[in-house]
């Protein structure tokens, strides 16, 4: 059995490190939206699979009918830490008007750079006109990486001291209004500064890519990770991307997909935030339903070509799920099924189910299972489930105590304090026991619950609040009510 059990590879729960990515994607509402064009921001929970889609977006594209005069731009890395963190060595912080400056600067270089390295020398004149205001700049660059361009576009902005932007306010003809800020680079000799007005600069790349008959889409991924402890950064550099984002509409040839986590997207709009609307109307939401969550596991399971042989080959996905896990993971009339039992225990607060959790927990049952095997071997029997119930548990009790250290302490911020007073207690309170447990009044509480709520930490039950399946384990709690 333990053989057998090896021969399931069921891949990377991080795209980033998933080499059979493409075999077993699922093509998702969110992927249909974005390549028919639905869609500019999409959005999702950790591990709902973002990076997943960029990743298959950017290698199918030229074979969707759709996007066929479409060029897809990686405009961050995909890999190492994020460029965008550069952001942070520019002291002091900038304005958000400043951050809508460096943007815009960051789109014209990213894609002034790429047209001069794609036509190789056999310029237009535009193309021309473009190469001496890249070099006029010190923006040129032999490497047209996002890495690099971005890299470079800081290393000018600290050594050459740039001024403060200036920011206008101006209307479209539909009345909306854009941000026209410019950005001045000084010279080392102190001679006078030749600002870049972004909006004649743009222009001329419109020019050059509507000639050409193409757009490109500049994807901008791992935003999170970006800016990650430097709140003083990330609300104002990433409310002017999204101000960024709208201002490029003018010029319909340079597109902008902006990828973000859900709790990012709210912060970011959070206090207001003009024109939102505009932005949702072309927000994209990545949702996993249950359907598309068992065909990615079993499409996943089906890709262990020595594994679904040695269970008889040429198996459906139902068939290839009874042979690896039992029927229930507690036996009795009341209890859920196998699946049923997973999918409430991969899901927080907010009933998110993302694709990272339900890998992780098969994953962490395999070994468990394996280490079982080891202790005292089976040998296969057809009817027998490979995994068993018990260590479906054992697996769940390792991806829970990952979920509550990489997900909700890491990145609940000043949050995180609070959800460790709940550790060691009881899965079910009312308002009174939290505001026991955190050791404070029920007013001050209220406001630390509605937070831990929005971030998927607590559910909403009935008049009270649980803590999902999916964090108990990593933090101790038991079932029960604190009431």
């Amino acid at each position: 059995m333990g053989e057998l059990l090896r021969h399931l590879d069921l891949g990377s729960s991080v795209a980033e490190s998933d080499a059979a990515l493409e075999r077993y994607f699922v093509e998702t509402k969110a992927f249909e939206d974005l390549c028919r064009d639905r869609g500019d921001v999409v959005t999702g929970d950790k591990g709902t699979g973002k990076t997943a889609l960029f990743r298959i977006l950017r290698s199918r594209y030229r074979s969707i009918p759709e996007l066929k005069n479409v060029e897809v731009i990686a405009a961050f890395n995909p890999v190492g830490n994020p460029v965008f963190q550069r952001i942070r060595e520019v002291d002091p912080p900038l304005e958000e008007g400043e951050y809508i400056g460096l943007w815009k600067a960051y789109v014209f270089a990213l894609v002034g750079n790429w047209i001069l390295d794609l036509y190789n020398g056999e310029f237009s004149e535009d193309m021309k006109t473009l190469e001496s205001l890249l070099t006029k700049t010190g923006l040129n660059s032999a490497d047209d990486t996002a890495e690099t361009v971005f890299s470079q576009l800081i290393n000018r902005l600290r050594a050459l001291a740039p001024k403060r932007a200036k920011v206008a306010m101006t209307f479209t003809q539909q009345g909306i209004p854009i941000l026209l800020p410019e950005i001045e680079f000084a010279e080392e000799s102190g001679t006078a500064p030749e600002p870049i007005r972004h909006e004649e600069a743009l222009g001329l790349i419109e020019r050059i890519l509507a000639s050409e008959d193409f757009v490109t889409w500049l994807v901008l991924d791992r935003l999170d990770e970006a800016f990650q402890g430097f709140p003083s950064v990330e609300v104002p550099a990433l409310r002017a991307l999204l101000r960024t984002y709208l201002d490029l509409q003018a010029f319909p040839h340079i597109r902008l997909k902006l990828f973000l986590r859900n709790d990012l997207f709210r912060k970011i709009a959070a206090g207001g935030f003009v024109n939102l609307s505009h932005v949702s109307a072309r927000r994209v939401e990545i949702e996993w339903d249950d359907n598309n969550l068992y065909a990615l596991l079993c499409r996943r399971m089906g890709e262990s070509k020595e594994f679904v042989s040695a269970l008889g080959g040429d198996l459906s996905h139902d068939a290839l799920f009874r042979a690896t896990f039992p029927e229930q993971v507690d036996v009795g009339e009341n209890r859920p099924t196998t699946w049923n039992w997973m999918l409430t225990r991969i899901q927080d607060g907010n009933r998110t189910r993302p694709p990272r959790n339900l890998i992780d927990l098969v994953r962490d049952a395999q070994a468990a299972q394996l280490r079982k095997e080891e202790r005292s071997p089976r040998s296969y029997t057809s009817g027998l489930s490979l995994i068993e119930g018990e260590t479906l548990k054992r697996g769940l009790e390792k991806m829970s105590s990952r979920r509550v250290e990489d997900t909700v302490l890491a990145e609940s911020g000043s949050d995180a304090v609070y959800i460790e007073r709940f550790r060691g207690g009881k899965a079910e309170h009312s308002t009174e026991s939290i505001a026991k447990v955190l050791n404070m009044s029920q007013g001050e509480a209220l406001a630390i619950t509605k937070r831990l709520v929005e971030n998927g930490f607590l559910e909403v039950l009935g008049e009270g609040y649980r803590i999902p399946f999916l964090f108990r384990d990593g933090l101790n709690v038991t079932q029960g009510k604190a009431f």
